[in-house]
């Protein structure tokens, strides 16, 4: 499958998608091309997660890799995990922050793991 980069509008989205290809290329990782091609497909396709449901699918000292944006909806308790994803809302970094969770973008993890290892999908 071809990634239909030129396509897109946004440039931030476009260097997300083509770093994330070079990577998993570089690196031999399958996981990083995932992520780049269900970035490149419509955004009807890409994931909407609030943290609610990041809260009850994940443990502590998990990383959350979210193919779209991370919402602030719901309870999020006082565990420590590290969440990527293409976006954040305002709400859901502040209670991210104030748990002591942090937030990392694709690139900056894909940089971090090249090979795409220990980490959950969700969508």
């Amino acid at each position: 499958m071809s990634l239909k980069v030129e396509r897109k509008s946004n440039p931030y989205l476009k260097d997300t998608i083509l770093n994330l290809s070079r990577i998993s290329r570089e690196a031999g990782s399958a996981f990083w091309r995932d992520i780049a091609e269900r970035l490149s497909e419509g955004r009807e396709r890409y994931a909407s997660i609030n943290l609610g449901k990041i809260d009850r699918l994940v443990k502590d000292g998990e990383t959350v890799v979210v193919p779209g944006s991370v919402l602030g909806s719901g309870y999020f308790e006082k565990k420590k995990v590290t969440v990527s994803a293409l976006s954040i809302s305002e709400k859901a970094k502040e209670k991210l922050a104030s748990s002591e969770s942090k937030f990392i973008t694709l690139e900056d993890l894909a940089k971090d793991n090249p090979k795409g290892t220990n980490f959950k999908i969700l969508r």
